[in-house]
């Protein structure tokens, strides 16, 4: 199994190759079919699995890559549920230590699951959209933060 894209880009992974045409497979959708070997060229700066791994939404993957165990798990869990949260309401609320927390929080917002933000006049951490997005996907709650709440309620009443 091979990456291949055709003359628009669009990557495939080859399934079968013969003397006019390949047949290929979309991993966004799965559907299979035959493009003429003359519009295909190799992809060489991916594996075939990384291109079937795109049939996962790009949030989901970012999860699963940047989440190495339940504690970083159970720390998005935690924010898509209880909203933004502080860090020292974090340090106070979860059985772990302070380096260990700013790891954890170091790899959730480079990986763009978590965002700093303000919380009661100190540092804190919230759900970005693809944070959201992939703790949805997975089955997990996310509340809606009072923010969220304001600003729909100030749109539902026009102001």
């Amino acid at each position: 199994m091979k990456s291949v894209q055709d003359d628009t880009g669009k990557r495939y992974v080859l399934l079968k190759r013969s003397d006019h045409a390949s047949l290929v497979r979309d991993p966004e959708t799965g559907n299979e079919c035959y493009i003429q070997n003359d519009r295909l060229e190799a992809v060489t700066d991916e594996s075939a699995l990384e291109t079937a791994a795109r049939t996962v939404s790009a949030p989901v993957r970012t999860l699963l890559t940047a989440v190495h165990d339940e504690d970083g798990l159970g720390l998005l869990v935690e924010l898509g549920e209880r909203g933004p949260l502080g860090v020292r309401t974090m340090m106070d609320a979860y059985d772990c230590c302070e380096s260990d927390l700013h790891g954890r929080l170091t790899v959730l917002t480079a990986a763009g699951l978590i965002a700093e933000t303000n919380v009661g006049g100190e540092r804190g951490y919230q759900l970005t959209d693809d944070g959201k997005t992939a703790l949805e996907a997975i089955g997990a709650r996310v509340e809606e933060t009072s923010e969220n709440h304001r600003k729909k309620s100030a749109n539902a009443s026009g102001t």
